[in-house]
């Protein structure tokens, strides 16, 4: 048997994280086993399914690297094949057409709660024969009155429900439209598959679709049905806990594997291991091993881990990735120093890619001003002077090296007798308009000659005039 899994969302909105974790353990699955992952959207809700929603999911499983074998098939691609199993339900016995009016069902709905019994369908059509004068009729799935339903659940274990708990369901409204338990089962049955991962907010769908399984001859695929994911206020994780779209993690700057390895650790674990590449989830990953109970979700946790890849991933992964987001900024890296030469000198410490991306611009364009308290603070009177021949020698390099910057900077500081902070920050401030960068020789390798000198020149000509303007009318300064 050759192990097929689905993810099949509704593009009804984004991918959000709890689909995402579905649909990553389902392609861990499937890779794991040497099977197939199919991708398919389940749209037969037309008033609320959109392109715009679609391609929101396509976009996200492609950021996030989970390539499917087969699709994206789409549901309302195939409604002349789920008409064709209504028929063959109704021919075999296995589905009436219901007149009942919703005025009707309401009712009774009504007078079931107020005995206080469970609201379902009664069942009185199960037997008619004739059709309703002026009513156009739904078509119900005659669901076993005897007997149970067991599953046996790759999470859960043997779940066992009884078939007169389940009523007789509806199979294609009125219009003739197919409801969502017929359209998964034509479906899963048709694609082969094998084994159903998904969240566990689809329990009660399951031995209503083992039925219809059974009705047609066919059995069942392998169900696990996974907890769902709570916020830090173990609320149901929702927008209030952030951002909970897959292409918002993007956005925000953090790497796809990141999120990958936070998802897979919501309700699985290996040991005490903490970080896995794809190829370790892959080899370990065990969907019997998930937890029954709800998972956290812990942003600073993802967000640690996202710093930890960005630490020891490759520069130039780092870089591939870097590059969207320093083009949303207007960047073209190519008109600059080398990006991954930018993201070397930057992984130790950066958190998120957005951050990384808004402290490279200073390599890739000219600033007009300083960040003020920096500026006040580093670009003083008393700099100005080694500043200016810092800069004379910079035009004097013989070449425009790291190490060798490093060696120029030191000798004028030696030679003003100061400490290396006290040059090495106003220059920084000087080229950057900020007090952060990565090491100051390698941000001036970075930076390259001519930018170096034109920016301590205009950082000189900024100090002048500060001078200036602070100046009183006596020649001394103001406080």
């Amino acid at each position: 048997m050759t192990v097929c899994t689905r993810f099949a969302p509704s593009p009804t909105g984004y991918l959000h994280v709890g689909g995402a974790r579905t649909a990553l353990f389902s392609w861990l699955y499937a890779r794991k086993h040497g099977g197939r992952f199919i991708l398919r959207m389940e749209d037969t809700d037309r008033e609320r399914s959109s392109v715009e929603s679609v391609n929101a999911i396509l976009e996200g499983m492609t950021w996030l690297g989970l390539e499917y074998d087969e699709g994206p098939f789409y549901q309302t691609e195939r409604f002349s094949r789920y008409r064709e199993i209504v028929e063959q339900l109704l021919a075999s016995g296995h589905a009436y057409l219901c007149y009942c009016t919703r005025e009707e069902l309401e009712a009774r709905r009504a007078e079931q709660i107020a005995r206080k019994e469970k609201p379902r369908y009664d069942g009185r059509c199960r037997e008619r024969q004739s059709p309703r004068e002026g009513v156009s009729p739904v078509v119900r799935f005659k669901n076993p009155l005897e007997g149970q339903v067991l599953i046996r659940d790759l999470v859960r274990g043997t779940v066992v429900f009884q078939n007169s708990e389940l009523d007789d369901l509806i199979l294609a409204r009125a219009d003739g439209t197919p409801t969502y338990n017929l359209t998964v089962v034509v479906d899963d049955m048709d694609m082969g598959m094998t084994h159903v991962i998904r969240g566990d907010d689809h329990l009660n769908n399951t031995p209503r679709q083992s039925n219809i399984f059974y009705a047609l001859g066919k059995e069942p695929p392998v169900y696990g049905h996974v907890p769902m994911i709570l916020g830090p206020d173990r609320q149901r994780l929702s927008k209030r806990h952030g951002a909970v779209s897959v292409i918002s993690y993007r956005e925000a700057g953090y790497l796809p594997e990141a999120l990958l390895n936070y998802l897979v650790r919501l309700g699985w674990s290996h040991g005490d291991q903490e970080v896995f590449s794809v190829d370790e989830m892959i080899k370990l990953f065990d969907i019997a091993d998930v937890n029954q109970s709800a998972s956290i979700f812990n942003p600073e946790k993802l967000l640690w881990l996202n710093q930890q890849y960005i630490k020891k991933s490759e520069p130039a992964h780092i870089a591939h990735h870097l590059s969207w987001h320093l083009g949303r900024l207007g960047i073209d890296p190519s008109e600059g120093p080398d990006l991954i030469a930018v993201v070397q000198a930057q992984q130790e410490r950066a958190k998120t890619l957005v951050e990384m991306a808004h402290n490279s611009v200073p390599f890739y364009r000219d600033f007009d001003g300083y960040e003020e308290t920096a500026a006040r603070k580093h670009l003083k009177a008393s700099v100005r002077e080694p500043l200016q021949d810092l800069r004379d020698r910079f035009e004097k390099a013989q070449c425009w090296e790291a190490s060798t910057l490093h060696e120029i900077l030191l000798a004028t500081v030696e030679r003003y007798e100061l400490k290396l902070g006290k040059l090495a920050q106003p220059l920084r401030v000087a080229v950057m308009g900020r007090p952060i960068s990565p090491p100051i020789d390698v941000t001036l390798e970075l930076i390259g000659r001519e930018r170096t000198l034109a920016r301590i020149d205009q950082a000189l000509a900024w100090m002048s005039h500060r001078e200036t303007s602070t100046a009183t009318p006596s020649g001394h300064e103001t406080a």
